[in-house]
């Protein structure tokens, strides 16, 4: 039973529970990409400012849920957005759905009459914008990579080729993160409350269907083409949705495993995305041979198809576990084991952002070595510039970090959006090592 508590009840409730904090944010120490949002109510001039008491449990076990009081104790009737959330320290703390992920999703957008967004603009949020972003440059990146000179790949074939992959994939893509926010709904109220159906903008049954659309259109345009329909798409296509569906949904549901997790991470942004797409554009776009343009051979036999799914494969556990590092209050809430809720955010914050400073140094490393045994200079000049760009990544990766702290939650998701956009980086620079 949920009752509100009045602002005389806190007479009788511990000391440090009687006490409650303000409703806003400590500043921010200055650090370049952080950007804290803090909103306060339309009255909060002078001594109207609003407070917030915390969650209590009575006697009888009954949970209380706090309602807004003035500094003069009056009762506003109001109940708070989201729960407040207990420290360690017996203080309470409420953070707003901006602050705690560094994404400011205002109203400017939303409709004046029933105070929702366009549905267009809830379905573009809904898709997670920066891993539609991700697929929709790494695509084409690995098409350049595989093609035989920079030349062969703008062709109408190739270009064609491109295109018939690139859009399965994306509603591919629509339908891996739908079915996780789907899934996912009431550990994102508390994790990240902007997203479009934690937030209340989109109904579970509009969001079925969207996902479910998406994926009948992928699946379709993997099988019907007589000639773009390849193997390398079906491996794509079939292997990131058997693993997504699997990812999020039970009995499996992968995420609440850590080692399973990081293997069905590796398997799709490494092997399934590199060497899938790679071998569809060696077999339709570039004109080789099944027995050559297979998965299994361009992974095997392809230095380049190699290079990129072992690179993009740990590129892509640092950002699922950097991803995890800010969500631990609600995986630990709803039992998902993850490495953050098992070893501690900054042991985990620390280990990824290592790993990622010490892949961008060896693949500087080896890029400057093969820059010496390039055929001709054009081709020493690209790899060497790729290799300095390696090497000035993997300090950012450090440099940036150090102004971090890894348990405030916002600060790790401004980190966090910090490392995807290196992710786009890397894939634009790929062509380039070849």
């Amino acid at each position: 039973m949920i009752r509100p508590i009045s602002p005389e009840a806190f007479t009788s409730l511990p000391s440090f529970l009687s006490k409650p904090k303000p409703f806003a944010k400590k500043p921010s120490t200055s650090r370049p990409f952080v950007r804290h949002h803090l909103q306060r109510s339309s009255d909060a001039v002078g001594a109207n400012h609003r407070y917030l008491a915390c969650l209590s449990i009575g006697a009888d076990g009954d949970f209380s849920v706090p309602v807004e009081t003035g500094l003069n104790g009056a009762n506003t009737g109001l109940k708070p957005t989201n729960p407040p959330i207990l420290g360690s320290n017996g203080d309470s703390s409420v953070p707003d759905e901006m602050s705690m992920n560094g994404c400011d999703y205002s109203s400017n957008d939303a409709d004046p009459k029933s105070g929702t967004p366009p549905f267009p603009i809830v379905l573009w949020r809904f898709t997670r914008p920066h891993t539609i972003i991700g697929s929709a440059i790494a695509i084409p990146s690995i098409f350049l990579l595989a093609a035989p000179t920079y030349q062969s790949f703008f062709t109408i074939r190739s270009l064609a080729s491109l295109i018939y992959a690139a859009v399965p994939a994306l509603f591919m893509n629509l339908y891996i993160t739908g079915l996780n926010q789907i899934t996912d709904v009431e550990i994102d109220k508390i994790n990240k409350p902007f997203l479009p159906m934690a937030k209340g903008d989109l109904r579970p049954s509009t969001a079925w269907i969207v996902v479910l659309v998406a994926l009948a259109i992928s699946m379709a345009m993997s099988l019907i083409h007589p000639v773009f329909s390849t193997s390398g798409l079906q491996v794509a296509l079939w292997g990131s949705f058997l693993l997504g569906t699997m990812y999020s949904l039970p009995p499996i549901r992968m995420k609440q495993h850590p080692l399973l997790a990081a293997f069905c991470i590796v398997a799709v942004r490494g092997t399934i995305i590199n060497a899938g797409f790679y071998s569809h554009a060696m077999s339709t776009a570039f004109g080789s041979v099944p027995r050559v343009s297979g998965v299994l051979s361009c992974l095997l036999n392809d230095w380049k198809c190699a290079f990129s799914s072992l690179f993009f494969g740990i590129f892509g556990v640092v950002i699922a576990l950097m991803k995890d590092v800010p969500d631990s209050v609600g995986d630990r809430i709803f039992n998902i084991r993850s490495f953050t809720v098992r070893l501690g955010q900054k042991r985990v914050f620390d280990t990824m952002k290592n790993l990622l400073a010490l892949l961008f140094g060896f693949c500087g490393g080896g890029l400057m070595k093969w820059t010496a045994m390039a055929p001709v200079a054009s081709v020493a000049v690209r790899r060497g510039l790729v290799g300095v760009c390696c090497w000035a990544a993997g300090w950012s990766v450090r440099n940036t970090a150090r102004c971090v702290n890894a348990e405030d939650s916002g600060e790790v998701y401004d980190y966090y959006m910090f490392l995807w956009k290196l992710f786009y980086l890397s894939y634009l620079a790929l062509p380039f090592v070849k």
